[in-house]
């Protein structure tokens, strides 16, 4: 299921990117760097950038958009704080939303906006989902999730 999640994930975004032309739709395993005090690069599992290609090699900077899809591992005590952490290390490299996708145990989405990185959005099964800022008009259906 977390496999086809990030990919059902990516390829709504690739519709977005070439509707819109505003940035580059990326799957699992890009790689940004950043430079944060304990951090030089992150790797979402889906992600929407708008910055400039580099030919293959790791991109400069962070994303607007970044996909944290749950592992089976991803849970517990130690797990959300590692979760925590790393949103927190997006939004100071830069990035304006972050998806926690869940859809191993809540079958929900979380949406973690840079204004507001705290008190999340919360999208379930049935509901329509977004990134605004980052993403201005791209929805997706939570239920597309779980094909």
């Amino acid at each position: 299921m977390r496999l086809c999640a990030g990919g059902e994930i990516y390829a709504s975004l690739r519709d977005y990117e070439r509707l819109t032309k505003s940035g580059y739709a990326l799957p699992d395993n890009v790689g940004f760097i950043v430079n944060l005090p304990h951090r030089r690069s992150l790797s979402p599992d889906a992600t929407f950038y708008t910055g400039k290609p580099t030919g293959g090699k790791f991109l400069n900077g962070a994303p607007v958009f970044a996909v944290e899809v749950r592992s089976e591992n991803d849970y517990g005590d130690k797990a959300e704080k590692d979760m925590e952490s790393k949103r927190r290390d997006y939004f100071a490299a830069g990035t304006l939303v972050v998806w926690d996708v869940d859809v191993l145990k809540e079958e929900v989405i979380r949406v973690y906006r840079a204004s507001n990185p705290e008190e999340p959005q919360i999208y379930r099964r049935g509901e329509v989902a977004e990134a605004e800022p980052a993403l201005p008009g791209w929805t997706m259906l939570v239920d597309n999730l779980f094909v």
